[in-house]
């Protein structure tokens, strides 16, 4: 197919092109002959009705430190874009919200991926209470007496931001830890949002499992594993990645989940599992695409676009 295809993303100049999945994405896209576009999302805009952005042809490159070329600034229409890819990290926060009800102009006539309107509707960490049997111990609140009768009940926990990501402001308590009342006040001063507490699961010390999935199938699967120390499995705060198969359990899990993703129009989509529990749905700018295809010795970007293809000619 001939696409022509808007990436909404982060500035590309500093991406790290052997970790980056947006990149790689790209690079199959302009394999395949597609026409690109790059534009930030301070650079879209809604107007009578248009949704228009300042965008750059882009031409990717797998080279360190001419990794791209950029054409003249011009105003594209989405509406005349085949696909239009929502690549920019979060913090999910109403900016990002924001441009979910603007891209809801274009799609489905332009195939936005993810579906706006489902990446909104499902949050990392909310999306996944759906989903209550296959996850640990989890509370969402930000009442103080319940957080307390959450942790003297599981004694070991995990608090998170419910809307953060990366493993930014993720802590471990554990039953003789004093700080979890400065936390709390720390976290409510900040924000009015509730907080995530789970009970903390030690498998964790093997790895945190990110699986991708693909049009709600299990397509590959990389373990990150925590440095000495340190409770957080990221990969940029220390995590270590590792090749990775499929437990029975973890497909047991996809199968229950792949469903919905597929209905919902979440084509790329990654999760992490610790021991047996799903702990996150991630929706909004999945990772893991390099990690797992050196490893497997597979392209998942490839499967990505086929997938992609797919829902074009179901339009048609």
């Amino acid at each position: 197919m001939s696409l022509a295809v808007a990436i909404q993303m982060d500035p590309i100049e500093p991406i790290n092109i052997d970790a980056d999945s947006t990149f790689v994405l790209a690079l199959e896209a302009q394999t395949r002959g597609y026409a690109l576009y790059h534009y930030v999302v301070p650079d879209l805009w809604l107007k009578d009705g248009k949704l228009q952005a300042r965008a750059r042809r882009l031409e990717v490159r797998r080279e360190h430190g001419r990794h791209h070329s950029f054409g003249p600034d011009e105003v594209i229409d989405l509406a005349a874009m085949d696909v239009v890819l929502m690549r920019q990290d979060p913090p999910f926060d109403m900016g990002y919200i924001t441009a979910t009800h603007l891209l809801e102009h274009v799609h489905p006539k332009t195939l936005v991926v993810n579906d706006p309107a489902n990446v909104r509707n499902a949050p990392e960490k909310l999306f996944v209470t759906h989903f209550p049997d296959l996850m640990p111990p989890t509370l969402i609140s930000r009442n103080r007496g319940t957080i307390l009768d959450f942790r003297a009940e599981h004694r070991d926990i995990i608090v998170k931001p419910l809307f953060g990501n990366g493993g930014a402001g993720v802590f471990r308590l554990t039953e003789q830890d004093e700080n979890l009342g400065a936390l709390l006040e720390m976290f409510f001063a900040l924000s009015r949002e509730p907080l995530m507490i789970q009970r903390y699961l030690p498998e964790v010390r093997q790895g945190d499992k990110r699986i991708i999935l693909i049009d709600g199938e299990p397509a590959g699967a990389v373990l990150r594993v925590p440095a000495a120390g340190e409770a957080r499995a990221n990969l940029h705060v220390g995590g270590t990645a590792m090749k990775a198969t499929l437990t029975s359990r973890e497909r047991e899990i996809c199968a229950a989940i792949g469903p919905t993703l597929r209905e919902q129009g979440l084509i790329f989509v990654g999760i992490d599992v610790i021991g047996d529990y799903l702990t996150e749905i991630n929706v909004t700018s999945p990772t893991g695409l390099q990690e797992i295809n050196r490893f497997d010795r597979t392209k998942l970007e490839v499967l990505i676009w086929d997938a992609i293809e797919r829902r074009l000619r179901a339009k048609k």
